[in-house]
């Protein structure tokens, strides 16, 4: 077990010293909240599963007999809970030369800042990833052109030639979003929620969601967008982000982005028997997922 010990802090030990820094850095609040939805969990995994209803009626003919329809499972999302720890240890000659008043709490805040970092990229590692390995369980990735249903045909919430962010790009998914249908190929009323985006693509947001007239031109045309409220809740800036001009249209369907928390994030401390080492340790356990792929709509840029 590695230790922090007292060669690895002598300033620490010296007088003349001022101030110590590196660990108090300011913190962006929790930015997986403005896309998952927070659940509990008393399970080591949790399932959601996906239901088809009944197609259109048909035309009954005079004495012919009513037809029946039947329904099915469709799709089954499953989010396993992960266990996340990390910790520390101080010798107990540190402990002994007063490093342990100066320092312990430092470092007891210091495992806090490191679990929701590890948090936040756990997080944004489903959008990050929803263009190429992470599925919700249909056997195509988060964000496709082709989420297969079934009835037909399939469904895309991505576009079929990636796109930018900017006005034009916008209109078309929200568009496309209107047209999107039930496994039945029944039209639903889905809904934009908000805009997210990485911090080099927040400008381009804040131009086209909010500009009063079209963005970028010298026409006295409405910016249509922003009139008619089409992403009622604006847009959100995720540092988390890897791909600068992706960007992502969160939806009103339930069963979306979800957020397990089997275990809150708690911290233990305890001496070692065999070193007198004191250590400290953090834990949490959970899991980041989505179920229906209608919650979001998507495009990795151009």
């Amino acid at each position: 077990m590695a230790a922090i010990s007292r060669a690895q802090l002598t300033k620490e030990l010296l007088p003349g010293l001022n101030a110590l820094f590196g660990l108090t850095y300011n913190e962006y609040p929790l930015e997986f909240m403005d896309i998952y939805s927070e659940y509990s969990s008393e399970r080591s995994f949790e399932e959601d599963q996906k239901l088809t209803g009944f197609g259109s009626a048909p035309v009954k003919q005079e004495g012919s007999a009513t037809l029946f329809d039947t329904a099915q499972e469709g799709y089954t999302t499953r989010y396993i809970m992960e266990t996340y720890s990390l910790g520390f240890a101080l010798t107990q000659e540190a402990y002994e030369d007063n490093l342990y008043d100066s320092l312990s709490a430092r470092y007891v805040k210091e495992l806090a800042r490191s679990m929701r970092n590890t948090k936040e990229i756990k997080a944004a590692a489903i959008l990050n990833n929803g263009f190429t390995t992470y599925g919700v369980g249909d056997g195509v990735s988060l964000f496709n052109t082709a989420h297969p249903q079934i009835a037909g045909p399939t469904i895309a919430n991505r576009p079929t030639v990636a796109v930018d962010l900017n006005e034009t790009s916008l209109e078309d998914a929200i568009t496309q979003i209107s047209r999107w249908t039930d496994d039945r190929g029944k039209l639903i009323n889905v809904r934009v929620k908000k805009l997210v985006v990485a911090p080099e693509n927040q400008w381009t947001a804040q131009k086209v969601l909010e500009t009063q007239l079209q963005v970028g031109t010298a026409n006295n045309t409405i910016n249509a967008i922003r009139s008619s409220s089409a992403v009622p809740e604006g847009f959100v800036t995720n540092h988390f982000l890897v791909d600068p001009d992706a960007f992502f249209l969160t939806t009103d369907v339930p069963e979306g982005f979800k957020y397990f928390n089997r275990v809150p994030e708690s911290n233990e401390s305890d001496p070692d028997f065999d070193t007198g080492n004191l250590r400290w340790k953090t834990r949490a356990r959970y899991a980041f997922g989505a179920s229906d792929f209608l919650a979001a709509w998507a495009s990795p840029g151009a």
